[in-house]
């Protein structure tokens, strides 16, 4: 059975289609990730499928249940951190975290834990209203998963985290889907994507684009590889005239040479003894996004 099964799903607001007749399937114990630029629609489809937003058209299964009407089986089911979220004013973080544990039936122990796997534990005293961003963040996602949902829905929840929050999170999450967890998260990082996901939907214009894992959406970029030399290792003149390479940038890094064939071009870099500081890149997430969706600038 998929935890989450989409037909044809649509959502217009007048004249604009903000999710544009979407079908996809994703499999009990997955991680996806729902990438695209701003205006996508993806926090829509998110909306529709958590059973947040009626839809137009199509329909939605999420663990085998029709979400709309409301479905109150699977609230239990399912846990959901918003794009924007709320707290009840002036309660501490230690306040509003056993206030959510408690709808769920969710003992204080168990909701204190979750405080402490997401780095609050220092701020349990401590009201919302004086939490950083990156905190409010980090509580907000504590009381989505305080219940142990079997599906999990994350919109961008690494938005406002410094680089170690968003690493521990990182760790966080995987140790959820790896228990056996559904996840499913939007996110405008490709790294995060690339790490946590195990298949990626990138979506524009209300529709998806690409479905499919992140090493199978890069292979099927075939991108170019770049190859950096350090400095002074090769003047631009000389890594031009390698075999196999079509390009070539110099700056204060070095030499680099774009190639689609690196085993050639490395080879010729080993005999002439030119391998020292040497890096490669092939094509990355980053790479197959910018090319379905394009590099101008979204609202």
């Amino acid at each position: 059975m998929s935890a989450i099964h989409v037909t044809g799903l649509t959502k217009r607001y007048g004249d604009l289609v903000a999710v544009d007749a979407v079908s996809l399937d994703v499999a009990e114990g997955e991680f996806v990730g729902v990438l695209g630029p701003n205006g996508a629609g993806k926090t829509t489809l998110l909306e529709m499928v958590e059973g947040l937003r009626r839809p137009d058209a199509g329909g939605v299964e999420v663990l085998g249940e029709p979400v709309w009407p409301r479905n109150p089986r699977l609230q239990p089911r399912i846990g959901v951190q918003l794009q924007a979220s709320s707290f009840f004013e002036r309660l501490t973080a230690r306040e509003q975290i056993r206030t959510f544990a408690s709808l769920y039936g969710v003992g204080q122990t168990t909701a204190d834990g979750w405080l402490e796997r997401v780095g609050l534990a220092d701020k349990a005293g401590s009201r919302v209203e004086d939490l950083s961003g990156g905190q409010a963040q980090r509580l907000s996602i504590a009381c989505a998963l305080v219940h142990d949902p079997e599906l999990v829905f994350l919109d961008e929840p690494t938005a406002a985290l410094d680089p170690q929050a968003r690493r521990n999170l990182w760790d966080l999450l995987s140790s959820i889907n790896d228990s056996g967890r559904t996840v499913v998260l939007t996110t405008h990082y490709m790294d995060e994507a690339e790490v946590l996901c195990d298949r990626v939907a990138v979506m524009d214009h209300g529709r998806i684009l690409q479905f499919d894992t992140p090493a199978a959406l890069v292979r099927g970029l075939d991108a170019p590889a770049r190859i950096r030399v350090a400095p002074g290792a090769l003047t631009a003149e000389q890594a031009g005239a390698i075999p196999g390479v079509t390009e070539t940038r110099a700056d204060v890094d070095g030499v680099v040479l774009v190639t689609r064939d690196p085993a050639a071009v490395i080879g010729a870099l080993a005999a002439g003894d030119h391998l020292d500081g040497v890096t490669v890149q092939t094509g990355t997430l980053e790479d197959v996004f910018l090319s379905l969706t394009g590099r101008e600038y979204r609202a």
